[in-house]
């Protein structure tokens, strides 16, 4: 599963590491994107670059993925999240069952789950890619 931060820096310019990284799981393993990572991207394609919206919606629609909306967030039901406007992220993860949450956003650095597997770009990027 993407975060939303990794999703975005991929659609924002298609020849940076992100996007390098995004076209190897397209072609190696299944994405997986949950409602509101897709939300917050768009918003803030609106926000940051209005400009680039047009070229976000139909990056988007050429990349395939599967996309999964669980919306039940009983807090007591899921790993402590130091910022709780990103337990939708992590729920969905979980409730989806994906193997791996790549997301650069530290929040989720002190969550303590062993599924899915909670990994930085960089990570990702060195241990699946070798770059």
């Amino acid at each position: 599963m993407l975060d939303a931060n990794v999703l975005f820096s991929a659609l924002l310019s298609k020849t940076s590491i992100t996007a390098r990284m995004v076209g190897y799981i397209k072609d190696n393993h299944t994405i997986v994107i949950c409602l509101y990572a897709l939300e917050e991207v768009i918003r803030g394609f609106h926000k940051k670059f209005p400009e680039k919206v047009q070229n976000m919606h139909e990056d988007l629609g050429l990349l395939p993925y599967e996309f999964v909306h669980f919306n039940n967030f009983d807090q007591t039901k899921y790993p402590i999240i130091k910022d709780i406007d990103d337990l939708p992220i992590l729920a969905n993860a979980i409730e989806a069952g994906v193997d791996i949450l790549i997301t650069g956003d530290t929040d989720f650095d002190d969550v303590e789950i062993d599924k899915p597997r909670i990994m930085k770009p960089r990570q990702f990027l060195d241990e699946y890619m070798m770059v």
